[in-house]
């Protein structure tokens, strides 16, 4: 080989810049020290407190496993526990049994994207209101003198108001699905907006009929949207508090209604438990989820 034809090859070659570990840490740097101050930190300290000694009306920095011996053999503890897990199945099943449909058709079934987002828009309006208000609205909704039993009535469906629609785990289960189903018609609108209409367009010319479409290629296509939906849906139904106390007249007592309690109680102990235990519950229910779908390659 020639002296020029060397040279040539030498400059034809991309250079290739060696990346400075140093750069890639100095990047990573803000994010690490945020998350560990605000995140990590506060978390080992609640664990950290959970062991402390509690007395009536003060805590004193003494290891003991009394507050875990206290929830874990307390009826009410336990029972507020598995209130909040089944409410929390409860809940998420209902966002996705409301919510799949409604992205189905925003998704799939509206080809123009502007009418798209004025249906997703018309979703989040609700959300330009208080928290509060969006709760307390489903009180004149529910109640024995409520538009629902008014309605009921006049249909001659029943002859007598529904006590049961208010100020029970049904009204909890109903308020918290209609606050957070339009977290689970997002993330599966989104998903149903990246299929490919020729697969589905293929499969119908070869005969395949719409449950049979619907079973093998838009159900599978949207899974990770799902999911996305089931972990904004659970990390907030797990963590909830006012809406119980608002329409279950603090009948229905759920983990973090017990963290607020005993907070305002001044058992700082007690509620770090509570804590720990509600965080781990939904860690669990993330990484389950997860092991569903592998977002990082769908997404």
């Amino acid at each position: 080989m020639s002296m020029m034809a060397v040279a040539e090859q030498t400059e034809t070659e991309p250079v290739v810049e060696k990346k400075s570990p140093g750069k890639a840490l100095w990047l990573l740097a803000p994010g690490v020290i945020w998350m560990s101050l605000f995140l990590v930190l506060p978390m080992l300290m609640m664990v950290y407190v959970s062991f402390w000694t509690q007395t009536t009306f003060t805590i004193e920095p003494t290891l003991t496993l009394k507050s875990w011996v206290t929830f874990f053999t307390s009826d009410t503890y336990l029972g507020a526990l598995w209130t909040t897990v089944r409410i929390w199945l409860i809940v998420l099943v209902a966002t996705v049994v409301v919510g799949y449909p409604a992205a189905l058709f925003v998704g799939l079934f509206v080809k123009n994207k502007a009418l798209q987002t004025v249906l997703l828009v018309l979703c989040v309006i609700p959300f330009w209101t208080s928290f509060l208000i969006r709760v307390l609205a489903w009180r004149p909704m529910l109640g024995k003198e409520g538009a629902i039993n008014m309605i009921l009535m006049n249909l001659g469906i029943t002859d007598a108001p529904i006590e049961v629609l208010l100020f029970s785990e049904l009204s909890v289960i109903i308020g918290m699905t209609q606050i957070y189903c339009v977290f689970m018609v997002g993330p599966i609108a989104f998903m149903l907006g990246r299929i490919d209409t020729s697969i589905i367009e293929a499969a119908q010319d070869l005969g395949a009929g719409f449950w049979r479409i619907f079973r093998t290629i838009i159900l599978p296509l949207s899974m990770p949207g799902v999911v996305v939906g089931a972990i904004f849906v659970s990390v907030m139904v797990l963590g909830e508090f006012a809406t119980s106390a608002a329409l279950s007249g603090r009948k229905v007592n759920l983990l973090g209604n017990i963290i607020v309690t005993q907070v305002g109680s001044l058992k700082w102990a007690f509620a770090a438990v509570a804590g720990v235990v509600l965080t781990i519950l939904m860690g669990a229910v993330v990484a389950a989820l997860l092991r569903i779908v592998d977002l990082r390659k769908e997404l």
